[in-house]
């Protein structure tokens, strides 16, 4: 009887000892945590907030490859004109070269050409200046022409980081929310809200590092593309310089166009 005894006093003893927080707590984990998971679960807060960092993201790399493609073109075109321009040629010949095309060496020639049309033939130092503020002008509008865009990406790799934060500080404001309705500290109430602020946060610098980069890069290749304009308009300077006193030939050539 004593020994039937002590094994019902071990057996509520055993009763009465509290489960492990950690048993709980392993049983009520989501167990999706998959960074699409994490998403679908997301307060509508968060979701906005990963949301509009996607669309930034997809911004960026669509900038990039459209300027990348631009920039090539424009500049192997630039370069190819300018090189045409280093040959022994007058003013004519480089405005009847150019015609009527669109790109910005093209519209270099043809604003030098036309002040000098404007002139009436009279080669002197107010026609240098006049052609070297005409130039200015076109190499002006032509960098901002192609400067659109990038614009955009300064801003999304300044405000990414921050926009990413608010959905970090969101998040664990809904981490502990959770614990204070439930009353308790498990880790099953505390992990959704954590895995969705460190994915908001992640989804931050994902859209800002690419997007600094990217910017940093076109700022390089805008500034190479205006070394080309540059070049072009110097080079358009010498041939003013060349011309003849009598600029019969250039109107003539003019005309004949």
């Amino acid at each position: 009887m004593q020994g039937k005894s002590r094994l019902r006093q071990m057996v509520v003893a055993i009763a009465l000892v509290p489960t492990p927080a950690f048993a709980i707590d392993e049983a009520l984990l989501p167990r999706n945590l998959s960074p699409w998971g994490m998403f679908v679960s997301a307060d509508i807060i968060v979701k906005t907030v990963m949301i509009g960092l996607a669309v930034a993201s997809l911004v960026t790399w669509t900038v990039w490859l459209a300027k990348t493609i631009e920039l090539r073109r424009k500049g192997m075109l630039a370069l190819q004109r300018t090189r045409g321009l280093e040959g022994n040629m007058t003013l004519a010949e480089a405005s009847s070269r150019a015609g009527d095309a669109h790109d910005a060496v093209a519209q270099l020639i043809q604003s030098c050409a036309r002040e000098a049309e404007l002139s009436g033939g009279i080669l002197d130092d107010g026609l240098q200046e006049r052609v070297a503020l005409r130039l200015e002008r076109v190499e002006a509008a032509m960098s901002r022409q192609i400067a659109r865009g990038t614009g955009v990406l300064a801003t999304i790799g300044a405000t990414a980081p921050f926009v990413g934060l608010f959905g970090t500080v969101w998040g664990i404001m809904n981490a502990f929310i959770g614990i204070s309705e439930s009353h308790t500290t498990s880790l099953a109430v505390v992990a959704p809200g954590i895995a969705e602020a460190l994915l908001a946060t992640a989804l931050g610098l994902v859209a800002a590092i690419p997007a600094v980069v990217i910017y940093n890069h076109l700022v390089r290749s805008i500034a190479n593309y205006r070394a080309l304009l540059g070049d072009a308009s110097a080079q358009l300077m010498l041939l003013v310089s060349r011309q003849p006193r009598d600029h019969r030939e250039f109107r003539l050539a003019r005309a004949a166009e």
